[in-house]
Formats: C-alpha cells, structure tokens, sequence
C-alpha cells in the first residue's frame, strides 16, 4: 500500500508477464499515449514489467511486448547473463517518451531482443540521445544517455511503433 497526494492506491502483486514475440500485430500497432500514469493500473504495469525485465536477464523492455500497446518502457541496464557487461542503473520507467537530440554519430553494437529469443544483430545507434520523458510519479525528466544506456532507450523505442 502506498500513500500518493493524499491517496490511498493498493498495488497488486507484481508477477513475471508473458513475452510476446515476433509475428504478433501488437508488436505492430501505434502504441498509445498514457494520460493517467498514476492510475493503479499504469503503476502496477510498471511493476510487472519491472519483474518481467529482471527475470528475463533483459536490459529493457516495452508495454507492447507484454500486449499492452502503451507508450512505457522500462530501461533496467546491469550485469545478467545475457550482458555481463552492461552498466549498472536503477530500473527506470519512461512514459510518453520523445527524442529531443541525437549525436551525428552512430554506433554499431550488438543487439537482442526479449521478442526475438537467441537471435542478435549488429545495429548501428546514434552514440548519445537527449530525450524527454515521464517517470512513474509523472514528473516530466530530461536526461542525456551514453553509449550502451542510450542503445537500450533507442532498442526500446523502436517498440512503439512510431510513437512521435
């Protein structure tokens, strides 16, 4: 239970969420626009996709990959088996999520995808991103990402189908 503006929200048990994978139309569709990312249902999403993300030694993962159309992702970058390297950071939910700035470099990079298991490509990738986003209490961040942070915001992205 937590207590939010003087509001009493009950979060559900977070659980592990079905990965969709590739050839579902989800995958394919315009994702939406959060307007109420208070909801207890937005949070509680953002929860299960934080425990879908962990369990599946994934860096990042997006609403769309677990059906639910939504312009949310959560970058989760840290060591796991499947990227012992990876920098560590705080699981971070991005809601409405818009790419202010990109570096005239790209990067080429290996890359996986939780929709598309034991298969990698070599993707190139703007080097930084400015970007401007919701965190999970609704507060707008802008925030400049690097590197492998930024190659996960921008793999990410590209789940939503278009969103800008």
């Amino acid at each position: 239970m937590i207590f939010r503006a003087k509001q009493l929200i009950f979060r559900q048990m977070t659980q592990v969420l079905t990965i969709t994978q590739l050839g579902n139309p989800i995958l394919q569709q315009k994702a939406a626009a959060i307007d109420n990312l208070l909801d207890a249902d937005c949070q509680n999403l953002i929860d299960s996709l934080i425990t879908t993300v962990q369990a599946a030694h994934g860096v990042g993962i997006a609403a769309p990959q677990v059906a639910r159309s939504l312009r949310l992702f959560i970058v989760a970058s840290g060591p796991n088996p499947r990227y012992p390297d990876a920098p560590m950071m705080p699981p971070t939910a991005v809601i409405n999520p818009r790419i202010l700035r990109v570096s005239e470099e790209m990067v080429k990079g290996w890359e996986g995808c939780l929709s598309v298991p034991n298969l990698r490509g070599f993707v190139p990738r703007h080097q930084w991103i400015e970007v401007a986003y919701c965190d999970r209490n609704g507060r707008e961040i802008r925030q400049l990402f690097r590197d492998f942070v930024a190659r996960i915001f921008q793999h990410e992205l590209t789940h939503r189908k278009f969103w800008v």
